[in-house]
């Protein structure tokens, strides 16, 4: 009864240890198939429809080199963060009304976290860090 006991302590002391909603880069890379149509990441990355996410963390909006961004996204003035990201990548036409951007949105909370994950592994140039 006592190792019963001391392993279910142990176990919840496990669970206790890791957050319940922690990302998942692999299955980051999975929901980034959404994006893929659209967005290049990784060295050698280019502007397709939309435009490389290379280090999109910490970048302004309508800045990269190259790709031609509608004047709203141009005139948001959004510094891209995870929050940000967040709201964004659900509903893209309600946080910068006028975008091009045409997708429907990821919803789920955990998903955008483990997107976020898996994007946030590339540098500016397009290395993973």
């Amino acid at each position: 009864m006592r190792l019963i006991a001391s392993a279910t302590l142990l176990a919840l002391a496990a669970m206790a240890a890791c957050p319940a909603s922690a990302q998942d880069v692999t299955a980051g890379e999975r929901s980034w198939n959404k994006c893929r149509a659209c967005h290049q990441l990784g060295e050698g990355a280019k502007n397709l429809v939309g435009p490389q996410l290379n280090g999109l963390f910490g970048r302004h909006t309508g800045s990269v080199e190259g790709y031609s961004y509608s004047t709203a996204n141009k005139n948001a003035n959004i510094t891209w963060d995870e929050a940000v990201f967040a709201d964004y990548i659900k509903d893209p036409r309600a946080k910068i009304p006028g975008t091009k951007m045409v997708f429907a949105g990821i919803k789920n909370e955990k998903e955008i976290a483990d997107l976020t994950a898996f994007l946030k592994q590339f540098d500016k140039d397009g290395k993973k860090m």
